[in-house]
């Protein structure tokens, strides 16, 4: 960083000429600072406050990895999803906040379950596991990954946060044996193996995003394996990429399901797919 950078306003200013979004500039300069994310009103009281050598290295560090394309939260190690502040780094997905509305779905599908039970397939960092059991305290969450590195993550942020989730390492419902739940949720890989958006992802886990030709191989496998897992009026929610809503609520239909229906992003972007096994009669 350039010695004329001398304050915190100027620090975050030249954050920006560098083509960092204002909001990373001023989360990254706060890490720097050692202050929490959320405090960016600080740096407007304080703009005038003059920065010591070593944090100015920092903030300099922290804004060519940022623009080298990696997530603000493997810098900051840290990542705030439905209103859970989560650890992250490299061995898990960096949680999108588009990904909340996966959550709000199951919650609302679950409002009438007394003491449902839950899992969430490729759990990563736990984000939605976590989220649904801070939300219902009274569900049963188990949570599966294939990565024992991100189940250590997963069940290191769930004894922080004083969570109980039940964590089983394998692939998708495979270590689950006979358990049958009310909800099973999952945001799965789901990008074409040669889509070129991969390379702006290079610093997260290619096993999470990208899942065979048409990104769609995880997907089918949850769909058939769900089927043995869910119990009479059960639900299956899948987060999935911006152009498969229509084959997700076909792989859905064709296996059995019924009331398939998908969810928009915060972009309006249909984003979640879902469908319910039919109740027993």
């Amino acid at each position: 960083m350039s010695v004329r950078v001398l304050t915190v306003a100027q620090a975050a200013a030249w954050g920006q000429t560098l083509g960092l979004p204002r909001l990373d500039a001023q989360v990254l300069l706060l890490h720097a600072l050692g202050r929490a994310p959320h405090d960016r009103a600080w740096l407007l009281t304080h703009g005038d406050d003059w920065l010591d050598d070593s944090v100015q290295a920092t903030f300099a560090n922290h804004a060519q990895r940022r623009l080298n394309t990696e997530p603000v939260s493997y810098i900051t190690g840290q990542k705030e999803f439905f209103g859970l502040t989560l650890h992250v780094d490299k061995r898990v997905l960096d949680p999108r906040a588009d990904t909340e509305i996966l959550v709000e779905w199951a919650l609302s599908c679950l409002a009438d379950v007394p003491t449902p039970d839950l899992v969430d397939l490729g759990t990563g960092s736990g984000a939605i596991a976590l989220a649904l059991k801070h939300s219902r305290p009274d569900a049963s969450v188990s949570a599966v990954d294939a990565s024992a590195d991100a189940l250590a993550v997963a069940s290191a942020n769930a004894e922080r946060l004083g969570l109980q989730v039940v964590f089983h390492y394998g692939s998708w419902l495979s270590p689950l044996e006979t358990a049958t739940f009310d909800a099973i949720v999952s945001n799965p890989p789901y990008v074409a193996s040669d889509d070129a958006h991969l390379a702006a992802l290079k610093h997260e886990p290619l096993s999470a995003l990208a899942s065979g030709p048409d990104g769609l191989d995880d997907i089918r496998v949850i769909v058939r394996e769900a089927t043995q897992h869910l119990k009479s009026g059960g639900w299956l929610l899948l987060e999935h990429g911006f152009d498969q809503a229509h084959a997700v609520q076909t792989l859905l239909a064709n296996q059995g399901f019924v009331n398939v229906q998908s969810r928009p992003d915060l972009a309006g972007i249909l984003r979640c797919t879902g469908g319910q096994w039919p109740k027993m009669k």
